[in-house]
């Protein structure tokens, strides 16, 4: 399973999402800090899920980092979050 389905997956099962998008830019960050060869270390994420209405952005993507954690340990090394509940803009 490659880390976009796996990140995918911990997404899903933890915030139930009406949308998910997970874009991997490793090869924008090729020789930058954290990047390693064959990629999958940075990604663009955008979630819409009811599980962050009422919440602050912080408290947002503490869930996020919160469902990804093993994924974080295992080579992800920058998330760009665009989180919302829906409804939101």
């Amino acid at each position: 399973m490659s880390m976009q389905q796996r990140i995918e997956a911990r997404l899903v099962e933890a915030l139930a999402p009406s949308r998910l998008e997970i874009i991997d830019e490793s090869a924008l960050h090729a020789g930058h800090a954290g990047a390693r060869a064959g990629g999958e270390t940075h990604y663009r994420v955008a979630v819409v899920s009811a599980a962050f209405a009422g919440r602050s952005r912080v408290q947002r993507h503490r869930l996020v980092y919160d469902a990804l954690a093993s994924e974080i340990a295992d080579g992800v090394h920058a998330l760009s979050l665009d989180v919302r509940a829906p409804g939101e803009a």
